[in-house]
């Protein structure tokens, strides 16, 4: 929602930093999450790298303090201590997360931070960040079983019926861990032979699961194909038990998608099959 529609007595949060803003914007979540029942106008605010940049930035918050008379919430990850002055001039609730956490640990170890602007999501030079790459290009030419080419590469293989979650997951995994995920749905012809495509059982050791309520599915799929056979009901219930006894027999590993969030599959993945996580 932009700042114009704000109205009065709505609770503007904004999550300010001199990078993406992904991090300031996950660990607020990950501290709002606790409040049930907020409605919450939530703005990120990227690449926040200079005294003028956060001045402009201040000058929007204070207007939508004006405009709602109720303070916002600024969540910064703000590294230079001039820049972060600089914001901090409009009446709002500053949580400074790299304050919080930096200046403890340059304590307890004994060393000052860089304070480099950027530095956590600006590497684009290390291997990880090359590794991340590589994992996305790999996920997108191996989704939802386009190909079944060099999946000796692929550091994990999701398998479910259509809909249960499988590409997003792998997006999630390959852009967040660079890891190597492909994904292949399992369909009615696997069902009538009651048996995994050869090119899956080739990389068993590599095969992870996912499955759904079937009430669930329908609607996910009803959304996409209004009153058709493959959104029915029946048929959902059909494929689910179907892929989950082929699983059950064939030892796969599996969880259920159904309450879960994307963040929530993909740690419970790389538990249970032992990835390493790529430092992302």
């Amino acid at each position: 929602m932009p700042d114009h529609l704000l109205k009065p007595n709505d609770r503007a949060v904004y999550f300010v930093s001199d990078g993406t803003g992904i991090t300031a914007e996950t660990l607020a979540h990950s501290l709002l999450s606790q409040f049930e029942g907020l409605d919450l106008h939530e703005v990120r605010l990227p690449f926040v790298d200079t005294v003028q940049k956060a001045a402009s930035c201040a000058q929007r918050i204070a207007a939508a303090r004006v405009t709602t008379g109720v303070k916002p919430i600024v969540f910064s990850t703000l590294v230079n201590a001039e820049i972060s002055a600089a914001l901090k001039t409009s009446d709002a609730m500053y949580i400074d997360l790299f304050q919080s956490f930096i200046e403890p640990l340059e304590t307890e170890l004994g060393v000052q931070s860089t304070h480099a602007v950027g530095r956590s999501h600006g590497a684009m030079d290390k291997k990880e960040y090359r590794d991340r790459i590589e994992a996305i290009n790999f996920t997108l030419a191996h989704d939802d079983g386009v190909s079944d080419r060099d999946l000796r590469e692929a550091d994990v293989i999701l398998i479910g019926v259509s809909r249960s979650g499988k590409t997003p997951t792998s997006l999630y995994l390959a852009m967040q861990f660079g890891i190597k995920a492909a994904n292949y749905p399992l369909i009615p012809e696997d069902f009538e032979r009651d048996a995994f495509p050869s090119a899956l059982l080739l990389h068993r050791e590599k095969l992870f699961g996912l499955t759904i309520d079937p009430n669930r599915l329908s609607e996910i799929r009803n959304e996409r194909r209004p009153n058709s056979r493959y959104a029915h009901l029946d048929n959902c219930k059909y494929e689910v038990a179907a892929a989950e006894k082929l699983m059950a027999r064939e030892k796969v590993a599996w969880l259920s998608t159904t309450t879960k969030s994307i963040e929530e599959i993909a740690a419970s993945i790389l538990q249970e099959i032992a990835l390493e996580k790529r430092g992302f």
